[in-house]
């Protein structure tokens, strides 16, 4: 059961997002199979942004991902070079 969410929103020019959405589909396995507490992980399209959905066990787990390895050295530095200002991340606990 998803007890909590991971919203990563990009700001990723038109141009970039097929690029971005291949980052996205290399690492979701991996992401599902191998991070502690991940449920699932959508990606979501909008004129505006790219958003990064992840559900997880408990807000614990999704903080975690943050600091993890497959976060910061593999997703977040490939995706790093498409963004045109800093992406907003957020933690939802669901009630």
């Amino acid at each position: 059961m998803i007890k909590a969410y991971l919203q990563i929103t990009m700001f990723i020019a038109d141009a970039n997002r097929a690029a971005a959405a291949g980052v996205y589909t290399k690492y979701k396995g991996p992401y599902l199979s191998g991070v502690a507490g991940a449920k699932s992980k959508e990606l979501l399209v909008r004129d505006s942004d790219v958003q990064v959905l992840h559900g997880f066990d408990s807000v614990e787990s999704a903080n975690a991902y943050l600091s993890s390895e497959l976060f910061k050295n593999d997703v977040a530095r490939e995706l790093s070079p498409f963004f045109e200002k800093d992406p907003d991340v957020r933690i939802y606990a669901v009630a």
